[in-house]
């Protein structure tokens, strides 16, 4: 079994851990993602010819740039994909690791899903699903355009959260 564990850094590693053992079995594999999105719309903006800077000594967008950009999504990836690595690896789990730039996270989360050929996947949910105000969150999407399973695990509450 090939499970995609998708997190923005709020699923609860061990519970999810746990899950993934169980899940996967001896031969199964993981594979963890994490979307962070870069506004390449608005880079693209200022690396045109169209765009002034407002003094005449301010050095042009380079394309070097780019490799600050890949810096960082792996740097934001790791950060938020490093607890539920550790927890992975505790339970004798280890994962694949892919840190995806993407401006709509649960269409990236879809496609790394039919990319990767992933039997389940696993978000984790920060409010109610089954709010109205939430039907449009990455999780709900994710249900509902996937083509395949999906475990949804909800975060822990927080302490004075609202429960209601």
């Amino acid at each position: 079994m090939r499970i995609l564990i998708a997190t923005a850094g709020v699923l609860s590693p061990e519970g999810v851990a746990r899950i993934a053992q169980r899940l996967c079995g001896g031969d199964g594999e993981v594979v963890v993602i994490t979307v962070i999105e870069v506004p390449r719309s608005f880079l693209d903006e200022i690396r045109s010819d169209e765009w002034h800077p407002l003094t005449e000594g301010t050095p042009m967008w380079s394309y070097a740039e780019d490799s600050v950009i890949a810096r960082y999504v792996e740097e934001r990836g790791t950060r938020l994909t490093e607890p539920l690595v550790s927890a992975l690896l505790a339970c004798g789990v280890e994962p694949t690791i892919e840190y995806l730039e993407g401006e709509d996270p649960a269409a990236t989360i879809l496609d790394a899903a039919d990319r990767l050929g992933a039997d389940i996947i696993v978000v984790g949910a920060t409010k109610r699903l089954f709010d109205e105000s939430q039907w449009e969150s990455v999780s709900t999407r994710v249900i509902r355009e996937a083509r395949r399973p999906v475990l949804v695990v909800p975060t822990r509450a927080r302490s004075g959260a609202d429960d209601e």
